[in-house]
């Protein structure tokens, strides 16, 4: 039997029996699980708890999995997404993928399979994370594993928040990042204290790389922000 780290994952599923099934083939090797009948309810627990891995049927209330799966992307480009549906033509394997999805799994379902995709999605998804943690801005170097922002004159040894917030802009460079992405993807949800707490780390920030000139970090009035390095 796989046993698992904690691990949290989100199953949108409005079939309670099918629902129950899955959580329980989920929870019996250690991972744990929230669930949600709709899209609504998904993206309230998404943007409400660090979820890891979220799982969805295509035939949903309201609006259907694809959707889901692309308001997901638009916080969250790297999020292990499984489909786990009865639609299993190509057509909509296509569009499942499309919509942003990692993997594709036609219902019945093995157990025993679908732990197997899961254990898979998430290594390497930890393995892109270490290999993506560190970045070269101009001529700095940031390490977000390790919370150190490098210069040729000095380091500095950065807030947990503050990595969080260059980590967003740096995977994004030269492309706006929404306000509301990065605070719903920082602190969970999007409000004006947080609105404000974000302002003030976008300031810091700018500081912080003010050592060279060729570095922006262009706040897009209404939209978000944008790094870019002139060359």
């Amino acid at each position: 039997m796989i046993m698992v780290e904690k691990t949290l994952i989100l199953l949108v599923e409005d079939n309670p029996a099918e629902a129950m099934m899955a959580k329980d083939a989920l929870e019996e090797v250690g991972y744990e699980v929230l669930t949600a009948e709709d899209g609504e309810q998904g993206m309230d627990h998404f943007t409400s708890q660090p979820i890891d891995l979220v799982i969805l049927d295509v035939v949903l209330p309201n609006e259907n999995g694809y959707e889901i799966a692309k308001k997901i992307r638009e916080i969250d480009s790297d999020i292990p997404i499984i489909f786990l549906t009865s639609k299993s033509m190509k057509d909509d394997q296509i569009s499942g993928f499309n919509a942003g999805g990692d993997d594709y799994i036609a219902k019945p379902f093995d157990s025993e399979l679908l732990l197997l995709r899961i254990n898979a999605l998430l290594k390497r998804t930890v393995k892109n994370k270490e290999d993506e943690c560190l970045y070269k801005i101009g001529d700095f170097s940031f390490d977000c594993k390790n919370l150190e922002l490098k210069s040729p004159q000095e380091k500095r040894r950065m807030t947990k928040r503050e990595s969080d917030v260059l980590q967003i802009l740096c995977d994004n460079m030269n492309e706006i990042v929404k306000r509301e992405v990065m605070l719903t993807k920082i602190w969970g949800e999007n409000d004006y204290f947080n609105g404000r707490s974000l302002d003030v780390f976008i300031t810091k920030l700018r500081k912080y790389l003010k050592a060279d000139e060729r570095i922006k970090i262009e706040n897009i009035h209404g939209v978000g922000f944008v790094l870019s390095v002139n060359i």
